[in-house]
């Protein structure tokens, strides 16, 4: 067992150091960007992805919040239960996240999807509206890429193809964007 957490770690090591902080820092612009011109921000995945998704506007809309003194306007679209279930109840689950957007979605808008394999209909579905509507896009995935590295304006790589692992390095993303205003107030000036 020693060895398995062991290995484990190593890989996870290695998840993180593939991180592009060049890439980063462009998503951080990109919220600098949306928060100046008082954008919706929008975020969602399946599955962990949905939870990084949940703690992320968290992280924003809050603690970010706090410290710049004006308020992200961010949203989780994983987090109305009652309408995600109506929509794929009453349409198809691949039609979750574009009908919300549908809904609130605008033209310079900024759109934040995470996926290990950037391969889910439902996001891809959404992104495809988004860039068809003028919303800006960032697509968080794995090694695959998948549909939504085509897609998006924007594209993070992390260089795993093991959930776990690439789900805990987006997280690190998310901390690292949400962080960068928490810690460094300024970068609102």
């Amino acid at each position: 067992m020693n060895q398995w957490i062991s290995d484990y770690v190593r890989a996870q090591k290695t998840a993180l150091d593939s991180i592009p902080a060049d890439g980063v820092a462009q998503l951080v612009g990109k919220l600098r960007a949306a928060w100046k011109e008082d954008r919706q921000i929008f975020v969602f995945g399946n599955g962990g992805s949905a939870a990084n998704a949940s703690h992320f506007a968290t992280d924003l809309g809050k603690g970010a919040s706090d410290k710049v003194g004006k308020s992200f306007r961010v949203l989780s679209l994983n987090d109305n239960v009652s309408w995600m279930t109506a929509l794929g109840n009453d349409y198809a689950y691949d039609e979750v996240f574009v009908r919300q957007l549908r809904n609130y979605g605008k033209a310079g808008d900024l759109v934040l999807t995470m996926s290990v394999s950037g391969n889910s209909p439902n996001l891809v579905k959404a992104l495809e509206w988004a860039k068809q509507n003028g919303l800006h896009s960032v697509a968080l995935v794995g090694a695959k890429r998948g549909r939504l590295a085509e897609i998006a304006e924007q594209v993070i790589v992390v260089n795993d193809t093991h959930y776990g692992r690439v789900e805990d390095a987006h997280m690190g993303i998310c901390h690292m964007a949400c962080y960068a205003f928490m810690e460094q107030p300024e970068l609102t000036k």
